[in-house]
């Protein structure tokens, strides 16, 4: 569906508006802000709180209802807060990421040793904590790193959503020219970093995750083997004011297979297993009002 000239501008404009609100503030009264009103929402107004709640506990059998609403809670509240962060991006500076990314440095110099090995590094990150700070922290650093997007429907949103990007270079998924330069890119030595815990419409790799059955893509994966290139599993969790790495594993293509398909979906589903517990160790970090439940069926 195509936008007017009209609601491309009234959204845009209220977008500069909440923008400018939320840089006039000092940092830690916009994310007072966001935590407040992320409460609010759910335990007031009820904010997709019997969908969100019935996830939780589809996952978590018997979990207690005080509980799941915890969950919920904290879960919009990172939503809010990564909303303050993407409006406050250009302002981020190195200083700022020293500041309240936890060892970044550090993590950005491990990264760099795999992509260092000259076939490129494809790091997985879920939708957990901020996963824009792992893309933006590591970019300010120094990491050549690069990402996919898909194009926005108002072209106003899409041309600022580039411009909050900042360093990360991002790469349209539209383009048929996609795969052959994310694999030129890889050869060159560069950092891909890709969600991996989405839910895609058309049937591809099932693999169990959260109790359930969840189809997910191999492309990601597939990349690092036809690259022959390390995978990288991390996950961003807020604790504390900062922001947390945390490295789960680094997984390596069996270069002996001669199927390459049939490596890319074994490693998807090791991924995936890896994310499984990192989501049941911290329930309040990942994103559970995504619109594309992982959980739903896929088109037959």
């Amino acid at each position: 569906m195509v936008k007017s000239s009209f609601s491309i501008n009234l959204e845009y404009y209220a977008l500069r508006c909440a923008c400018a609100f939320i840089n006039a503030l000092p940092y830690p009264l916009a994310a007072f802000f966001a935590r407040s009103a992320g409460w609010v929402m759910v335990r007031v107004f009820g904010f997709k709180r019997a969908r969100t709640l019935g996830r939780i506990e589809s996952v978590f059998p018997g979990i207690s209802r005080r509980k799941a609403l915890n969950i919920a809670v904290e879960s919009l509240q990172n939503i809010l807060l990564n909303a303050v962060e993407m409006m406050r991006a250009p302002s981020m500076t190195r200083k700022w990421m020293d500041r309240h990314v936890f060892e970044g440095l550090k993590y950005k110099e491990k990264l760099q040793s795999y992509a260092d090995e000259g076939r490129g590094v494809v790091v997985m990150v879920p939708h957990s904590g901020n996963w824009y700070m792992a893309a933006w922290s590591m970019a300010k650093y120094g990491l050549p790193l690069f990402a996919l997007a898909a194009h926005q429907r108002n072209p106003k949103f899409d041309a600022w959503m580039n411009r909050q990007y900042g360093d990360v270079e991002i790469l349209y998924r539209d383009s048929r020219e996609t795969m052959f330069q994310i694999l030129e890119k890889l050869a060159s030595g560069r950092v891909f970093a890709i969600l991996p815990d989405l839910r895609v419409p058309k049937r591809d790799v099932e693999v169990d995750f959260l109790g359930g059955k969840a189809n997910v893509s191999h492309s990601g994966a597939f990349f690092a083997v036809k690259s022959g290139c390390p995978i990288v599993v991390a996950q961003m969790y807020r604790e504390k004011g900062k922001h947390i790495f945390n490295h789960i594993a680094t997984l390596r293509p069996d270069t002996s297979c001669s199927d390459q398909k049939e490596e890319a979906v074994r490693l998807t589903k090791e991924v995936m297993r890896l994310l499984d517990d990192q989501v049941r160790r911290r329930p309040g970090c990942w994103f559970w009002y995504n619109k594309r439940w992982i959980l739903e069926a896929p088109r037959r």
